[in-house]
Parts: structure tokens; C-alpha cells; sequence
């Protein structure tokens, strides 16, 4: 095996293996609240929601945009250290909204069936590996019951992006990017 297939395949394997350490630490989603809608209050508003409760907007579907790598690039240079204060405000605009994004699906032992996988800027002749960087790669989740059939080709995958921290036993970040798949095209 070359060098940097080796190191490509460590770089994946740590990856992966964060990533589901991450998933599975999560907290489930909070469940919407059984209560009746607020009722109007004079003016014309809606008085607020209980405490704890959570507010089912009537339409919560925003409308889907097309992104690129481009759009969630930092000004982050190889070997600098990720500072939350990097993200862009184009960046933190995306943050739970759904999009379109291209990339190439990053291999790993599952052809199809596909639940979670990372998704790279290309097709890892260049971006992946050792100095990579964070905005270059997302971690996507497929929602259930979307999967994911790999491919050498690019894909389109669509979902709800946001930032999600992902570090690794020694505390460096692994990634930044999370994306719930809906659809990998």
C-alpha cells in the first residue's frame, strides 16, 4: 500500500470512528409538546409558548438551496487550529436549513444501504488525509428510511445542514460540518 493510502485509510478509519462516538452520545430529539397552539393575545400576536414545550411551526419547510464546498469554506489554512470564531456568517445563514450539496461519498467497507457516511469536497486525490481541512469534508446521517449506494461518481446529497463539532480522543476537531440526509441523488 502506498503512504498515503495508509494514511488516507487511518485518516478515515479515526474519522468514523469519532463520528459514530458522536451520534451515539447524542441526546434525543425533544419531543413536540401535546399542548393546544397558543392563543392569540390583542395585536393580533400569539402568546408565548409553555416553557419546555416545542413549537411546530405550520410551514417548517424552508425552501432548499443549492450550496457548494465553497459556500462553507473558513479562512483556515493547513496546520492553522479551528477557532469557532472562523465561521463565516454565510456559514452560520445555512446552519438548519436544508440544501444541496455535490461532493463524492468517502468509501468505506458498505456499497449500499448506506446510513452514515462522509461526504468530501472531491474525490480525495487531494483534500483528504492528513491535513485536510475541517470544511472540506461534511458528516452526513441518512434519515430514516433514506440510504446511500456508493459511487466513484459525485453526488447530490439534500438535507438539513448544521455545525456540529466533532473531536477525537486528543481533542482535535474532526469535523464541523453535519448534514440529516434526505436524499442522495
Amino acid at each position: 500500500m502506498t503512504r498515503s493510502l495508509t494514511a488516507l485509510i487511518a485518516g478515515a478509519a479515526a474519522l468514523a470512528v469519532a463520528y459514530l462516538a458522536f451520534v451515539h452520545q447524542r441526546s434525543p430529539e425533544p419531543q413536540p409538546s401535546a399542548q393546544p397552539a397558543a392563543a392569540p393575545v390583542p395585536g393580533g400576536r400569539s402568546a408565548p409558548p409553555a416553557a419546555g414545550s416545542v413549537v411546530l411551526a405550520a410551514n417548517n419547510k424552508a425552501a432548499l438551496k443549492d450550496a457548494t464546498f465553497d459556500d462553507i469554506k473558513l479562512e483556515l489554512k493547513k496546520g492553522d487550529p479551528y477557532d469557532p470564531a472562523l465561521l463565516t456568517d454565510k456559514v452560520k445563514r445555512l446552519d438548519g436549513n436544508p440544501i444541496r450539496i455535490r461532493g463524492y461519498i468517502l468509501p468505506s467497507f458498505q456499497q449500499t444501504g448506506i446510513k452514515q457516511f462522509v461526504l468530501v469536497r472531491d474525490n480525495m486525490e487531494c483534500c483528504f488525509g492528513p491535513g485536510a481541512l475541517l470544511h472540506d469534508c461534511i458528516l452526513v446521517e441518512m434519515v430514516e428510511p433514506a440510504t446511500a449506494t456508493f459511487t466513484v461518481r459525485p453526488v447530490s446529497v439534500e438535507g438539513i445542514f448544521s455545525i456540529r463539532e466533532v473531536k477525537g480522543p486528543d481533542g482535535s476537531y474532526l469535523a464541523i460540518y453535519h448534514l440529516d440526509g434526505k436524499a442522495v441523488k
